[in-house]
């Protein structure tokens, strides 16, 4: 079965933190924010505006929930690649020339 990519494209790293970290362990934003040495602002900005995770906030994250700074990075990093696929590469696609290559 293939999976529903226009589904995927919505999901933001910010509510994978939320649904699959933050509500399970019972957990507040204002609680992360200080476990993790943030301002609360921060976590409340990637779980309800979509602020993208940073690297500083990858190790914290990776260092609290026992994961690793690659699992938050390459949360965003998926994200962010298929939303300029959707966005970025039709717009791109008539202004970019092709590299010709010699037979």
């Amino acid at each position: 079965m293939v999976p529903n990519t226009e589904l995927l494209d919505e999901i933001l790293p910010g509510e994978i933190l939320l649904e699959d970290f933050i509500k399970p362990l019972g957990l507040t934003a204002t609680r992360l924010a200080g476990d993790i040495d943030v301002a609360p602002s921060r976590i409340t900005n990637i779980i309800k505006h979509g602020q993208e995770i940073t690297v500083d906030t990858a190790c914290r994250l990776a260092l609290y929930f026992g994961t690793t700074p690659e699992f938050w990075i390459n949360l965003q990093t998926a994200y962010d690649l298929r939303m300029a696929r959707r966005e970025l590469m039709p717009r791109l696609a008539g202004r970019v020339r092709v590299l010709e290559r010699a037979a």
